[in-house]
């Protein structure tokens, strides 16, 4: 009585993982150092799966410790790598390990973009090659026991783990083998061989009987109930059914053999006859039903020899009534087996590949603080952009510093000349006229970019629509028009920045098409723009005035908070805070990042003294234009006023006007330079990652397409004919109810619905008798059945 069940292992294709993994490590890390780093990892994690699933294992612990190590692995990268069918896209395709397939094709088969299948799968095999090293133990030594104890033990923890995770890992219909209803079959089968082992041990060690009893007790316990839950499912192999039936009445032999031991030591005669009673009609049971896969001859010659012994010295000495099965008290049960709980890492020599690789979470914490400390930066320097922008404006209309430096009324102010400078070096309306020029090249290069990627979705789900209005509710995967949804949001994103940023250029030519002139004009030499500005009475008379001194102090004063203002913006932008160390310190302690709570905190101890100094800076702003509006009025009523200095004012104006819109044209349109530049980027890496869907997609439909001409080659060609009567099975409603324990389970085996080598023999021997014509329809029949 050695026989135990062990598990057939699952086949994998083999997938090649480095190539999507180092495609995204390259898209989200920057530095060339860690890429590398990390493409090594992925590297050799496609050997390592290479080497766990892509070769037949050993029954021995180190091919178990490579399939825990990689097991691991899949636990380790889950967090950090996006595995989904739009973004790490890779399909996993595994055989249902207990589908032996049909003449004309494979076997059952499912493949999924989800790394939570590769994971159950890997449990599977796991669980299952346990069960394999328990299986070849030697159980006549401790070693050997404790071990196999040991690995069952594990086996239906991964088991029960996978009944319980599988359909929330693959939100879908699994394989049959991988579905609730099997691995939790097989997880109360591993329980049960557990506890036989610990039985077997007891016996060994030569325990008390009434504890080896109890042990055998509930090990016919678990044998019974994984009978029961199989009994009627054609989901494991059929030699897996007479074995459960045939170990439930074993064990409950051993129990009623233990237990009448312990009825003879408390001289309970008639009880040790009618316990050994029972547990020689098991034994009989087993040995006339369960001959094939089970030989119980020592155990029945055992247990005979007891109940002959018993009998006679019963006849002989005791006379003691012996009480029928039904008045004999239960046997206790005592378990010392439990599921060993799936607890990572599973391996003792597990080190993981990526330890340094940022998990996801944290990374789009980080992304989203960047965004926070983005909107708080831009914010602050967009508020003393628009301040130094007022307060040009406000003196341009004051025609100030001009009005108080003009005072030979025939030459050009210096503050003038310092604008004009300042444009020709910077190239004047040269730069303007090329930066413009470039910006309808660098879109239509981004439309294109974007273009081409929609492109090849709107191609690739037409042909999966095309495909499944073909072959209807076969074409089973998710349909392309959901699966690229959130590209699609992506792209109508991308379409509405494109379409602002042509606006915002409009605007900015617009501008430019309206102070061009002046511009240019300031780009003249100094004695050109001398003659351009009108000439007027000097007004000498007002230098040396106190309101002109105010105004030129208070003009030195506001030159001295724009400086303050430049140095306070480049502050800002050079400020680098790395959130990385406090997100994953949140992630350890927490389990959880609460990134709003960490990053407002984070923000304002970092930028929380950057921020008053703006708001300080524009309030100073704010009262030095209104003293030097003031200051200006004085001045005003103080001036000579006529024609032609009026003119000459306001031409000085204009070109004060013009210089700060060329400033700012520039600033603008280097911007959008940049932005169409950092687009062109962004919108590479997402077409790279249309191009990568649709690729894997691409493979998937080769995949099921190829399935689905094999399930198509094996459909019936010709109707079905009647079978003759002795080949029928019986009717559902026909099947025998399961015994209740401890009576053992009935002989009669669960047939499979599809026709048996056998029956077609038969039929094949009925069918000669037939006319030539009706051979050609049971060949039909062969092929339908496969």
């Amino acid at each position: 009585m050695t026989n135990f069940i062990s598990v057939q292992l699952k086949k994998a294709s083999e997938v090649d993982l480095a190539k999507p993994l180092c495609k995204f490590i390259q898209q989200s890390y920057p530095g060339a150092e860690a890429q590398a780093e990390h493409c090594r990892a992925a590297e050799e994690l496609s050997r390592l799966r290479k080497s766990a699933l892509g070769r037949p294992l050993d029954k021995h612990e180190s091919a178990l410790e490579t399939l825990l190590r990689y097991y691991d692995q899949l636990c380790s990268i889950e967090p950090k790598f996006p595995f989904s069918e739009n973004q790490v896209c890779v399909t996993f395709t595994w055989k249902d390990a207990f589908d032996k397939g049909s003449l004309f094709g494979g076997s059952a088969k499912l493949a999924l973009a989800s790394l939570g299948y590769e994971k159950t799968c890997v449990l599977f095999n796991c669980g299952a090659l346990a069960s394999q090293i328990a299986a070849e133990q030697n159980l006549d030594n401790d070693e050997g026991l404790k071990a196999a104890a040991k690995h069952y033990q594990f086996a239906s923890g991964a088991f029960q783990h996978i009944k319980d995770t599988v359909l929330s890992a693959l939100n879908r219909e699994p394989t049959v083998d991988i579905s609730p209803d099997t691995v939790g079959t097989l997880s109360l089968i591993m329980l049960a061989q557990a506890q036989e082992v610990f039985f077997l041990k007891a016996t060994r060690d030569k325990m008390k009987d009434g504890i080896i009893a109890k042990l055998a007790n509930q090990a016919a316990d678990y044998y019974g109930d994984a009978y029961k839950q199989c009994q009627y499912k054609d989901t494991l192999p059929k030699e897996v059914f007479p074995v459960l039936a045939a170990k439930h009445c074993i064990m409950q032999a051993n129990a009623e053999y233990h237990q009448s031991i312990l009825a003879k030591q408390q001289k309970k005669f008639g009880e040790e006859i009618g316990r050994l009673q029972h547990a020689a009609d098991l034994v009989k049971t087993v040995a006339s039903r369960y001959d094939e896969y089970i030989n119980v001859k020592d155990l029945a010659d055992k247990i005979n020899r007891a109940l002959a012994a018993a009998k006679k010295d019963n006849d002989f000495i005791y006379h003691d009534r012996v009480p029928d099965l039904k008045d004999l008290e239960s046997i206790g049960k005592a378990s010392l087996v439990k599921s060993t709980p799936v607890v990572v890492p599973l391996s003792q020599k597990f080190t993981d590949l990526f330890e340094k690789m940022v998990p996801l979470q944290v990374q789009q914490s980080v992304s989203v603080y960047n965004q926070r400390k983005a909107d708080l930066v831009n914010r602050s320097i967009a508020q003393m952009r628009e301040a130094t922008n007022l307060a040009n404006g406000v003196l341009a209309s004051l025609n100030l510093p001009a009005a108080i430096e003009d005072v030979s009324g025939d030459t050009v102010p210096q503050s003038i000349l310092n604008k004009s400078k300042s444009v020709i070096e910077q190239g004047g309306i040269q730069t303007v006229d090329q930066l413009i020029k470039d910006l309808p090249e660098l879109l239509q290069r981004n439309k294109e970019i974007l273009d081409e990627s929609l492109r090849l979705l709107d191609e690739e789900e037409a042909t999966d629509n095309d495909l499944r209005t073909k072959f209807k509710e076969r074409w089973q995967r998710t349909p392309s028009n959901e699966l690229y949804k959130p590209l699609r949001a992506e792209g109508a994103n991308y379409h509405n920045i494109l379409n602002k940023a042509m606006q915002a250029d409009g605007q900015v030519k617009e501008r430019y098409q309206t102070h061009r002139d002046t511009i240019a004009l300031l780009c003249k030499p100094e004695a050109e723009l001398n003659a351009a500005i009108p000439s007027a009475n000097p007004a000498k008379t007002l230098q040396g005035n106190e309101v002109v001194n105010v105004l030129r102090t208070l003009l030195a004063s506001l030159d001295e908070v724009k400086k303050e203002r430049e140095q306070l913006e480049n502050d800002l932008k050079s400020v680098n805070f790395d959130m990385t160390s406090k997100f994953l310190t949140a992630l350890a302690q927490d389990g959880a990042i609460n990134e709003e709570a960490i990053s407002v905190t984070e923000l304002d101890r970092i930028y929380g003294s950057y921020t008053q100094k703006v708001q300080e800076s524009l309030k100073k702003q704010e009262e030095l234009l209104k003293n030097i509006q003031n200051a200006h009025q004085d001045f005003s009523k103080m001036k000579q006023s006529n024609n032609e200095s009026n003119l000459r004012e306001e031409v000085l104006k204009n070109l004060a006007v013009a210089n700060d819109n060329f400033v700012e044209l520039v600033a603008n349109l280097k911007e959008g330079t940049k932005f169409y530049n950092e687009l062109t980027e962004i919108l590479l890496k997402f077409q790279n990652k249309c191009s990568d869907i649709i690729f894997a997609r691409k493979t998937e439909r080769d995949e099921l397409l190829k399935d689905l001409q094999q399930s198509i080659a094996r459909e019936p060609s010709a109707p079905s004919i009647p079978l003759p009567t002795y080949q029928t099975t019986p009717a559902a409603g026909s099947k025998p109810a399961a015994s209740p324990a401890p009576t053992p389970a009935p002989r009669t085996m669960v047939v499979n619905t599809c026709c048996r080598v056998s029956g077609l023999k038969i039929l094949g021997l009925y069918l000669r008798t037939l006319n030539r014509s009706v051979i050609c329809v049971y060949h039909s029949l062969v092929y339908r059945c496969g």
